[in-house]
């Protein structure tokens, strides 16, 4: 089997990556960051989800971004927003998948991994300049200039497989491949046992990925919306 490093969140865009990857036979090393974020729940779904789906391994790596601020994810003074709007919302976190996606290339080099999976989407979001397929390609090619293990003939591929495909998609796609999406969380302001608002743009995105896909909603809400 091949290694991949899979970029697990906990919420069900990246489950259903995760259950891509094994479906391709990939031995599938899990990285979640904790990185401050208001919405903790999260790290104990992808525990959940990464037991669930048969990660080869489930690594959570500490980088309090915080100190930082600048979202409504990392900083508790500003209010995460209930309401869409016609710009790129307070709950974007700085090059956050620009980090990510490095801490995921540095452990895919000591793993002789061949290549990176991660759960970007570009059609149902939240319009997060660094979830665009333009993006990807420029990060790969990075990691191709950047690495020993590219320069040395073994580059690693980034791949994100529901990069241009609906939320119904991605929920079709994954509860195909045995994603619970109960076990799932994506509210930006879930309770610490995981109750969703109901209110916020992830909590928007996701109830309507369920409805146009005509499956049961799982979420556990705090309050029916």
């Amino acid at each position: 089997m091949q290694k991949s490093v899979v970029l697990l969140s906990g919420g069900m865009d990246s489950a259903t990556v995760l259950a891509i990857a094994r479906a391709e036979g990939q031995a599938c090393h899990c990285l979640t960051v904790d990185y401050g974020q208001r919405h903790r729940a999260e790290l104990a779904a992808a525990a959940r989800v990464a037991r669930a789906l048969g990660a080869a391994e489930h690594r959570v790596v500490a980088l309090d971004l915080t100190g930082f601020g600048g979202s409504a994810l990392t900083d508790p003074k500003i209010a995460v927003p209930e309401q869409p709007g016609d710009r790129i919302p307070v709950t974007y976190v700085p090059a956050r998948n620009t980090v990510f996606l490095a801490l995921a290339l540095a452990w895919s080099e000591t793993l002789g991994a061949e290549s990176i999976y991660f759960g970007a989407n570009a059609v149902d979001y939240s319009g997060y300049p660094d979830c665009r397929p333009e993006y990807m390609r420029a990060f790969e090619a990075l990691a191709r200039l950047a690495t020993k293990a590219a320069v040395e003939g073994s580059p690693v591929a980034l791949r994100t497989p529901i990069i241009e495909l609906s939320k119904a998609d991605i929920i079709r796609k994954g509860a195909a491949l045995g994603v619970d999406f109960a076990q799932t969380v994506s509210c930006y302001q879930a309770t610490e046992a995981g109750l969703a608002c109901g209110r916020c743009d992830a909590c928007r995105l996701r109830r309507a990925g369920f409805e146009a896909a005509g499956v049961a909603d799982p979420t556990r809400y705090l309050q029916r919306p």
